[in-house]
Parts: C-alpha cells; structure tokens; sequence
C-alpha cells in the first residue's frame, strides 16, 4: 500500500502517486512466459432469454449497428468499429457472459496466450475457425479469477459508419470502451492483470489500504476494464461511449418518450473516478450497459495513478447524485467455456456500500465533511 503521506492531494481532492500502491497477500503466481500483447477490449459476448426483446432494446433503442443475424445470434458494431462486431447477442436459457474478448497484436501473440495459460493450469481452448461468426483463430479461457476471456487477431472488416451522417441518432454509439468485472478479492485481480500487461489507472481505497475497485488499462484510455470489489466472478457492466454529454441526454429523453425510462438504473451525471459523463442502463435481461463520455488520456509512461478515498463521496458521483443500492449488488453471471454457470464466491473485505453511509449517494463519510448534501442520511 502507498502510504497517504506518500501521496499529493490534488485540489480536487483526489491523491495522486507513480505507481500503485495495491499488494496482495495471496497472488496468482506469475507465468514464467511472456502474456499476449493485448491491444484493447474488442468484444463482449452475451446470452439473452429473447433475442427479439434484445434486439429492440440495442438496434431500436440504442442505436447499434446490425453487422449479421440468424435466428439465434445477433452480432452488433459500433459506429467507428471496423472489425466485425462489439457485441454478440446469442439466444439462450440463462442470462449470462460468454466471453470478454480482447484483440491482441499480431496471429503469434495467440501462442503466446495459449501458454500463459496452460502455465496457470487453467481451461485453455483454441478454435482455428473462431468461436464466433466474422472472427478467426481465437482462444478462450476461463482465467483464475473465473472469467471466460477470449483473445484474437483475424477479423473479417466490415465498413466503418462515422461517415454514415443520414444513419445517425442523436445518441449515437461510437465504439466499445471498456467492461467491468465483480470480483472478490480486488488487490488479487490487480496483481494478475499486471502480469497480463495491464496497468492501473484509478483505485478507490481506504486509510487502512482496503481496496474497493481498481480502473486497468491496455488502450490509452482510462481503462479497458476495472475490477470492482463484490460477490463474484460476474460482469458488471459493459460500456460503449458517445461524442458528447447531449448524446447521452438524447439517450434519456427517447427512453422517456417511449415510455422506457425504467430501463435507468442510475444517471445521467458525471463521476469523479474517470472524469465521465454517464448513464446507466439495464437491458430486458438485466445486463447493465453504461454509455460514457468525456474520460481523458493515459498514454504516457508516466501518467500517474490516481487514489480516491472510499469516504470521498464525489468519486462515483461527482455532483452527488444517487448510488442506487442495485449498482451495488446486482450483476450479471458469468459462464465457463461449456457454457455453465460460474459458481459465484462471496467478498470477504468490507463492501463499498457498507462503509458509506446508506450507499445514498448524498452523504459525506470523509473525517473533513460532517454534513451531507441532505444531511448526514436521507
């Protein structure tokens, strides 16, 4: 853990240091070759119960581009992808996650993920045809955390709409940013990210050096995913980002008009960790999708890592609105690679919710803030 002292207190009120101070006590060991060269989050797959109520929910609603479809398989792109597909949507019994998937370098860095695998003794599976349509040689695992992860090169390419103007809604979905992972032990996923190449961007931490979430990066971005302390292995959310903070609010005003606004969790607003404007969505399902806008750069080899103090309550809600308990808990299952229910394992470290007052998004738990925006509970 960096110590507070260690740290610069910005006048936002976040800390900053070089490096990230999270450790583990019970690491994932360490593969002896090198991890596949990851360039990015490229693709979720998800299983739905109604395929049709889906597709209503991301062509109708949202705005998602329709790349190819059967009867029991939707593949979906955003509008500056050029690679076949961000999300899949296939039929099935149990709402659930298939695979993150991620596209790596070059054909060669499959080999590599094939034995960074089988080192950590996990499942390991490698489909020279691909797993899914529109995507070649692929492999999945089910990783130690108990993630179904894909990793891939080949694509076929299709065309990129950003010129489409005649085909665009005001909320216009732009491409895939990044998901976001329930896991127990957060510090634990920390450490084996950074031996997959990824590096930490933003934590939320405690004085006592709890972790409640740690944002990870590939892309030069805030993150490709985050790992979020819960009752895990489940997904989250899956993201896709916008231009702007009107196409989000456009996004609002026609779930209003068509008289659907219950399908938002949480938002619009803006959050601390991040800097983003966002919104919150769950689909007929319940998959929560976040449409995001407005993170910033990290590219730079010194870009330094930002620590929100879990008492600090402007780091999930910059303007303090709301932290619906449903955030919270509600998740979505994860599957292993014969398509099974992964068995969820509780979180033994204090909760996010638990240690901020009601988890109501208007009260101050920090030392310095003896009221809230509404007092100290509503």
């Amino acid at each position: 853990m960096t110590k507070r002292t260690d740290m610069t207190r910005t006048s936002a009120g976040y800390f900053v240091s070089q490096e990230t101070g999270i450790s583990t006590d019970n690491p994932i060991a360490t593969p002896q070759v090198s991890p596949p060269d990851i360039l990015r989050c490229a693709y979720m797959e998800l299983v739905v119960t109604d395929l049709a109520a889906s597709r209503e929910f991301y062509v109708d609603v949202l705005g998602l581009y329709v790349t190819e479809e059967d009867e029991n398989t939707l593949y979906l792109r955003s509008t500056e992808e050029f690679i076949h597909h961000n999300l899949v949507l296939r039929k099935g019994e149990v709402a659930a996650v298939a695979a993150f998937s991620y596209r790596v370098r070059s054909p060669e860095e499959l080999d590599k993920a094939v034995a960074f695998y089988t080192e950590l003794d996990c499942d390991v599976r490698r489909n020279p045809d691909g797993f899914v349509k529109g995507v070649g040689d692929s492999v999945r695992v089910v990783d130690p955390l108990g993630f179904p992860y894909e990793f891939f090169y080949q694509s076929d390419h299709v065309e990129r709409m950003s010129w489409r103007y005649d085909l665009h809604i005001p909320g216009e979905l732009v491409r895939l940013d990044h998901f976001n992972q329930v896991t127990p032990d957060v510090p634990r996923a920390v450490k084996y990210m950074q031996d997959l190449g990824f590096r930490v961007t933003e934590d939320i931490q405690d004085e006592e050096g709890t972790v409640y979430a740690a944002w990870m990066r590939r892309k030069s971005t805030v993150h490709d995913t985050a790992m979020t302390g819960g009752d895990g292995p489940r997904m989250h959310h899956v993201c896709f980002a916008t231009h702007e903070k009107h196409n989000i609010l456009s996004i609002c005003d026609k779930l209003g008009a068509l008289r659907r606004s219950d399908s938002i969790e949480r938002g619009p607003g803006r959050h601390g960790v991040s800097n983003a404007f966002y919104l919150y969505l769950r689909d007929p399902d319940g998959h929560r999708v976040e449409v995001y806008t407005q993170d910033y750069y990290t590219g730079d080899p010194d870009n330094p890592v930002i620590t929100w103090d879990v008492h600090d309550n402007q780091r999930r809600d910059w303007w303090g609105n709301p932290v619906v308990p449903s955030w919270y808990t509600d998740a979505s299952l994860v599957l292993d690679l014969d398509g099974n229910p992964q068995p969820v394992h509780a979180r033994t470290d204090d909760s996010e919710m638990a240690v901020t007052i009601g988890a109501d998004g208007f009260s101050y738990t920090r030392a310095d803030e003896n009221e809230g925006k509404l007092g100290n509970q509503l």
